[in-house]
């Protein structure tokens, strides 16, 4: 196809999709439930919009950043994140190190539970055998593995209570590591590694999280959760820094429409839409809103991740060619508007010291010669006009997502490939992701903590339900293993960026850009510290709003 008249494909499914989501939004509007906490607009109630639905609020059991948004304000961590996202002491007052950085031992500060039951090193002992207990089926739980023989507790090889983990007094917990763990502080800040109140739980099983039992030591408690409409915390009196916290109420809804969720902002109805804004929005919102919008480098990459299990991406010319074939230019520039980068890596910038130079090995090829190159490698593997690619993508039904899958949709059938979009609710997508019941999907990385392996990990061999593609490579395999071992960091960085190279050699995703936060914060909203990791705690937030009114 002539240049020109691909500049005008692109043009033409940008417009039918914007249109497509537009038209959605206003009817989602129309109908919206403007839940419990809009009959009370106060100085002490916060209305988040917060992207998605939890499909869990366990926080041994949650995946996605917005299970942590809400996670987050109801559980202190041994390191929890200030008012930046950067760790500080938590439920821990201090810890200490031994001479060869393999054990920690974490002092408990003095505090309790909500119901007022002390948080003792016992239950720090208990949640992380539940972690790793294979029946607890944590998809989180690889990212534990540094810990003494937590992979072969998880993979059964080893009874529970040979995890290197353990209570030398009532506010002592031991934590005994295989290799030196450079981002301990944010990894102790993380959900997965949160207490969960040990007598609570044993009470009351899979219902310990219901809002009629559910307990937890952060700023906040569990009052209310109604699906698909909000989460409404409380504020917790008996939390350790309680006097510090301004606000009592703090209601999350789920914005998957996020041109609804826009006009809602605009009436007043949410005080702060995380990570949610249109893309077809952001030069208005720049023109007319720029006091309220904040755009923030993000370390997030999103990608096309293949199913290595499954035809046709079972064969490595059909992932080239669906890579090479996607204008991450088109995407960035024309599409999320926000400055977003084009990617052609996995682990996007923010990681510090690592060197970044993994790359896939087509960046400086011009467009024009990769679809003529993604032809080829389809022809080879035996595709072509008589017998056409064909496959389902599956993708959230966020506007975002929507507006990037007819893009994506157009490019690869440019390339001869026919594609079915297949759409749903964002935790039933990470649940068919989680199952591999897919041959292509939309989805993406935000860091738990400031290191390349939070990204690499995700693909190595023992990583199970989040490694949605089911990669499988000796050498990658090797090369983590070796980067846990190096001692000297540059080192290891060097192994890591060289475990990446295989990565993107092996065409197991398909990186299609670095993100941008894209956050709308009213200027009534007090204490909003713009971050790379895009945490907000609502412990650090207050509200100007002058009279209250009902």
């Amino acid at each position: 196809m002539a240049e020109g008249s691909y500049r005008f494909t692109r043009r033409a499914l940008m417009g039918t999709g914007a249109a497509v989501a537009l038209g959605g939004a206003a009817m989602a509007f129309r109908s919206g439930h403007l839940g419990k906490a809009r009959t009370q607009i106060d100085p002490w109630t916060l209305n988040r919009g917060n992207k998605a639905e939890p499909d869990t609020l366990d926080p041994h059991l949650a995946q996605a950043n917005w299970e942590m948004n809400i996670i987050g304000d109801m559980f202190s961590g041994l390191m929890t994140l200030d008012a930046a996202a950067n760790p500080i002491f938590g439920a821990a007052e201090s810890y200490s190190v031994s001479e060869d950085g393999l054990t920690y031992r974490f002092k408990l500060r003095d505090h309790v539970w909500s119901d007022g039951v002390p948080v003792t090193a016992d239950d720090y002992v208990f949640s992380f055998r539940r972690v790793l207990d294979p029946a607890t089926a944590s998809q989180y739980a690889p990212m534990l593995y540094p810990i003494q023989n937590a992979e072969a507790v998880n993979g059964r090889k080893m009874p529970i209570d040979q995890l290197g983990v353990r209570a030398i007094d009532n506010r002592t917990v031991e934590i005994a590591f295989h290799f030196q763990v450079p981002y301990i502080k944010e990894l102790m800040a993380h959900m997965t590694t949160f207490a969960v109140p040990r007598h609570v739980v044993e009470k009351y099983g899979a219902d310990w999280m219901n809002p009629a039992h559910a307990v937890s030591n952060g700023p906040f408690i569990l009052k209310e959760w109604v699906p698909n409409e909000y989460v409404h915390l409380v504020k917790n009196p008996r939390f350790y820094a309680a006097d510090d916290v301004v606000l009592k109420n703090v209601f999350f809804y789920p914005t998957q429409d996020q041109s609804a969720a826009l006009k809602r902002f605009r009436a007043g109805e949410f005080d702060v839409i995380s990570d949610g804004i249109p893309p077809q929005q952001i030069d208005w919102l720049r023109e007319n809103m720029s006091r309220e919008l904040r755009l923030y480098p993000y370390i997030l990459t999103q990608y096309v991740q293949f199913n290595m299990h499954r035809a046709p991406f079972d064969d490595p010319r059909v992932r080239e060619a669906m890579c090479m074939a996607i204008d991450r230019e088109i995407i960035t520039a024309k599409i999320m508007r926000a400055n977003e980068a084009p990617a052609y890596a996995l682990v996007p910038p923010g990681m510090v010291g690592y060197p970044g130079k993994a790359q896939l090995g087509f960046k400086s090829m011009r467009m024009a010669s990769r679809v003529e190159k993604a032809k080829q490698l389809l022809a080879e593997a035996g595709f072509g006009p008589s017998r056409p690619l064909s496959f389902d993508y599956n993708l959230q039904n966020t506007t975002e997502s929507k507006i990037i899958a007819v893009a994506l949709q157009e490019m690869w059938r440019e390339v001869g490939a026919q594609v079915r979009l297949m759409q749903s609710e964002s935790q039933v997508h990470y649940q068919t992701l989680r199952r591999r019941d897919f041959a292509a999907a939309w989805t993406g990385w935000v860091a738990d903590y400031r290191d390349a392996k939070n990204y690499l990990f995700l693909f190595a061999s023992s990583t199970t339900d989040m490694n949605f593609g089911g990669y499988s490579n000796a050498e990658y395999d090797r090369l983590m293993t070796s980067s846990d071992n190096e001692r000297d960091p540059a080192k290891r960085q060097l192994l890591l960026q060289s475990a990446e190279q295989v990565l993107l050699a092996d065409n197991v995703i398909a990186p299609v850009f670095f993100g941008v936060a894209r956050d709308l914060v009213s200027q009534q909203v007090k204490g909003w510290v713009s971050n790379n990791v895009n945490f907000n705690r609502s412990r650090y937030l207050s509200l100007a709003r002058g009279k209250a009114t009902v």
